[in-house]
């Protein structure tokens, strides 16, 4: 009787062992998809910008802007935003935002999310961005993606996303 039961443990460990062979795993790799990236460009225009004091206790000051812009490009649409400035002594400014997006992402249509982060300095925007998981509606459902924008600061930038879909 153990000898049977050591031959039936012997079958099963050498079925196992055969299962992660490299062919299996190439096999079973292959079987697996992982998201397709892509990148959008897109012409970033400022179409109304307006800067409020939001706390002024102490310096520096905080600022709220509210923007609107539109996107041309592989990003086609409009877009309003709200941010939280910092206006340093030396002309410099340091922003959080958030924006929805309304339009089109690779030929498909809805809305999504991006927060940011924005280093203003010479009078040029730098930022960083990401798509807020879970935001996007419409066709744009699942939507995930990062990169950024660069311009003339409440002139306009051009901006790219990396993007897929979960």
């Amino acid at each position: 009787m153990r000898k049977r039961s050591l031959i039936l443990f012997i079958v099963s460990l050498s079925t196992l062992l055969l299962a992660g062979s490299p062919q299996s795993k190439e096999q079973n790799m292959t079987t697996v998809k992982s998201p397709t990236h892509a990148r959008a460009k897109a012409k970033i225009t400022v179409q109304s910008s307006e800067a409020k004091p939001y706390d002024q206790t102490a310096g520096p000051a905080l600022v709220e802007i509210n923007i609107t812009e539109t996107f041309s490009g592989d990003i086609d649409g409009e877009s309003t935003v709200r941010a939280l400035q910092i206006q340093r002594d030396d002309r410099s400014a340091s922003l959080v935002s958030m924006q929805r997006f309304r339009g089109k992402l690779g030929g498909r249509h809805g809305t999504f999310v991006l927060q940011g982060q924005e280093i203003v300095e010479n009078g040029k925007i730098k930022a960083t961005w990401f798509v807020v998981p879970g935001s996007g509606t419409g066709d744009l459902s699942g939507l995930r993606g990062e990169d950024g924008f660069e311009g003339g600061f409440g002139k306009g930038s051009e901006g790219t996303l990396d993007y897929w879909f979960e």
